[in-house]
């Protein structure tokens, strides 16, 4: 039991370094955003607290197998011993019978009969100290059973809770890595000549203009991916093969159909402000949804809504 405390002191300790990273992060994170450290960290430390404590686990139960081992071993032996006592006292019964029984039996003869049932008291005696420690090492057994299938239990019990921990620790870290949007404009152009000017007017709408900016402070990308999705006001997604339409999947909403998909370079800290525009024939009246997503994350919405 000393080991196993020992390694839950480690675990212990490796716990408070992944809540040292994780508050570490969560100053130099945004402000609005709960932060933690880049997701290769975060699976690593889950994944060394599970193992750790697969170890632990796997040593507590090879160590229960070798002491039930013991214990059955030695409780074999006595029985072995019983029996075997078991076996003298009716073999010296037997003797001592066959002795009294025969009336031709000499003084020598019955001196020798009195000596076995000395004997053979000696013996009774022996059998119930051996039956007294059978029933004590049966009880020393059941004692330890209990006891080592409580340290299991509770050691299980650690794996789970660990590992949910580890679990929404991996969700938040997963979360520091996507961008944070802001700013977002999402508007309804009128062209006219060289001139464009917004409009809420369905019939003098031409193309759909949106912009947001992007940060992230941890990561940088060489090639990062924002997949943008404006849903048309019946709840069918715009799409268009000119503008890179798709589908991707999402986090949360499964696999869904994007209006668009932008990819840039991204440097770490940088405020990155994506424009784009959408053009159409027509534009029906109601109210447009546009989304941001990035890595299967919702980073950010805005709606237009065209009379």
């Amino acid at each position: 039991m000393k080991d196993i405390r020992s390694l839950l002191l480690v675990l212990l300790s490796v716990g408070l370094v992944a809540t040292w990273v994780y508050h570490f992060y969560d100053k130099a994170g945004y402000s609005q955003r709960v932060a933690a450290t880049p997701a290769i960290d975060s699976t690593a430390i889950a994944e060394n607290i599970r193992d750790s404590l697969q170890k632990v686990y796997t040593a507590t139960i090879n160590d229960r197998d070798f002491k039930l081992d013991s214990s059955r071993n030695t409780s074999d032996s006595l029985r072995m011993l019983l029996t075997s006592r078991i076996s003298e006292i009716n073999k010296l019964k037997g003797e001592i019978s066959s002795i009294l029984k025969n009336p031709n039996s000499t003084s020598s003869q019955l001196k020798e009969a009195r000596k076995k049932m000395t004997e053979l008291e000696e013996k009774v005696e022996q059998l119930r100290g051996q039956n007294s420690s059978m029933e004590a090492e049966k009880e020393t057994l059941n004692a330890r059973l209990d006891q080592l299938n409580g340290d299991v239990a509770n050691l299980e019990q650690g794996i789970r809770r660990l590992d949910e921990e580890n679990r929404v620790l991996t969700e938040k870290i997963k979360l520091a890595s996507v961008f944070m949007a802001s700013t977002l404009h999402f508007t309804a152009i009128d062209v006219r000549d060289t001139k464009e000017q917004e409009t809420a007017q369905s019939k003098k709408a031409d193309k759909f203009v949106a912009s947001f900016i992007l940060q992230n402070n941890l990561n940088q990308y060489l090639n990062a991916e924002v997949f943008v999705v404006v849903t048309e006001p019946d709840g069918h997604v715009l799409q268009s093969s000119t503008w890179d339409s798709g589908t991707f999947d999402t986090k949360t909403e499964g696999r869904k159909n994007f209006t668009r998909r932008i990819k840039f370079d991204y440097e770490k800290g940088e405020q990155k402000r994506l424009i784009f525009s959408l053009e159409s024939d027509s534009f029906k009246k109601g109210t447009y949804k546009l989304q941001g997503w990035h890595l299967g994350i919702l980073i950010g919405e805005s709606t237009k809504t065209l009379h």
